[in-house]
Order: C-alpha cells, then sequence, then structure tokens
C-alpha cells in the first residue's frame, strides 16, 4: 500500500509539523502538545527561519487542514486537548527522514552537513553520506518526491537542500549576487572609510568656525 500524495501545504502547516516532530523528541515528558505549547513552539525565535507570529486562531486553522491528510491526530484525554504528528504513518516513511524534513521545515534550506548537525536531536546520522542517502530517498519518492538539491550558490563549498511539501522553494538571492548589482556595490570598508571622511570634515568645519569667531572678536565685528 503506497502513501498517498500530499497537498501543497502552507509554511505555517509545515511549521505546525516540524514543532510537533521536534517536540516529541527534545520535551518527551509534554508530548503530545497543547494548544499554547505548539503556538509558543511555532512562534519561537530561536532555531527557526523565517521567524513567524501567529495567533492560536491561525494554529487552529493549520491544524484542521493538517487533520485531512492525517498528519495530525488529536487527544482529548485530560483537560486539555493535545496534538501529535502523524508523519511516518502517515508518510510513511523512516524516522531518519522524519528528522531531516523536521529539520528543512523548520530552518529552511540547508546542507547535508548542516542537516546532520540541526537533526542530531532527533536521529543520530553517522556521517554525512547517510544523511545524503536520505535526502537521495526523498527526492526519488516514487508517490512524490519531498526534497530537492537546490544551486550551489557562488562561493558556497556545498549546495544546500529544501524539502517540497510546500512546493518548489523561492531561490534566495546570495550576498554574492546581491553584491554585483550595481545598486548594493558598497563594501563596509568603503561605509566606513565615507563615515570617517564625514567626521573629519565635521572637525574642520568646526575649527574654521572657531577660527572666524575669533577673528570677528579681535576686529570687533559681531559674529
Amino acid at each position: 500500500m503506497t502513501a498517498p500524495r500530499l497537498p501543497i501545504l502552507s509554511l505555517l502547516e509545515t511549521r505546525v509539523l516540524g514543532v510537533l516532530c521536534e517536540k516529541q523528541h527534545t520535551v518527551p515528558d509534554t508530548y503530545p502538545l497543547s494548544l499554547n505549547a505548539l503556538v509558543a513552539g511555532c512562534n519561537q525565535k530561536t532555531s527557526r527561519h523565517p521567524v513567524i507570529e501567529v495567533s492560536e486562531a491561525e494554529v487552529l486553522s493549520a491544524i484542521d487542514s493538517l487533520k485531512g491528510p492525517a498528519l495530525i491526530v488529536e487527544t482529548s484525554g485530560g483537560r486539555v486537548t493535545r496534538y501529535a504528528h502523524n508523519m511516518e504513518r502517515g508518510l510513511r516513511l523512516p524516522s531518519q527522514s522524519i528528522a531531516l524534513l523536521t529539520a528543512l521545515m523548520l530552518r529552511g534550506p540547508q546542507t547535508a552537513g548542516e542537516l546532520r548537525t540541526n537533526s542530531e536531536r532527533l536521529h543520530r546520522f553517522a556521517d554525512i553520506s547517510a544523511v545524503e542517502g536520505f535526502l537521495q530517498e526523498l527526492a526519488e519518492r516514487p508517490e512524490g518526491t519531498m526534497t530537492v538539491e537546490l544551486p550551489r550558490q557562488p562561493g558556497a563549498r556545498e549546495n544546500r537542500w529544501a524539502h517540497l511539501l510546500s512546493g518548489a522553494p523561492a531561490v534566495e538571492e546570495t550576498p554574492a549576487a546581491a553584491s554585483s548589482t550595481p545598486a548594493t556595490d558598497v563594501t563596509v570598508g568603503e561605509i566606513a572609510a565615507l563615515k570617517a571622511n564625514v567626521a573629519r570634515l565635521e572637525a574642520e568645519v568646526d575649527a574654521l568656525k572657531g577660527l572666524v569667531g575669533k577673528l570677528c572678536a579681535e576686529l570687533g565685528i559681531a559674529g
């Protein structure tokens, strides 16, 4: 039995899934997560790219959408409703692949080396080649590719990978590419030099003002 094809997920939907997958391993004592904890995880400032600010209503809407493809399950035990992901069973993927997708959903495109480091708390890969092997499997998945290797950025030593759960990723303009355009062809050193020149000119103007004032005083001319 093959895994069902997924709809294109929104940024918030992938963030919700990523948070649930992450917290399952990092805070197992409080997992499944309450709505408050899930919202806090989505709005977390560290280990997130991009950083977002969403409300409980928006997260609830994303949860409802993810229940359709059975990627989230709800538990009603106790006084608070809690939520858990169902990625492994819903997508029929091994835990290694879920760990890599989680890192990509939470942090954006990364190299295989970065993914190995950032997914360590979810799964410890033996080496970078193991990471690349699972990324390649996700990229060649018959039911629908889930990762893609991005073109190498100028000056970079490794290619980055991105997930495809939200469709084809937008190609970000690299700092090197941006600096090649006339509008942004200014280095930090040039800016510092300009500031130094401005400060020097201001000092010279102040000195001239003082000299003029002194001459006016000697000649009895009102300044």
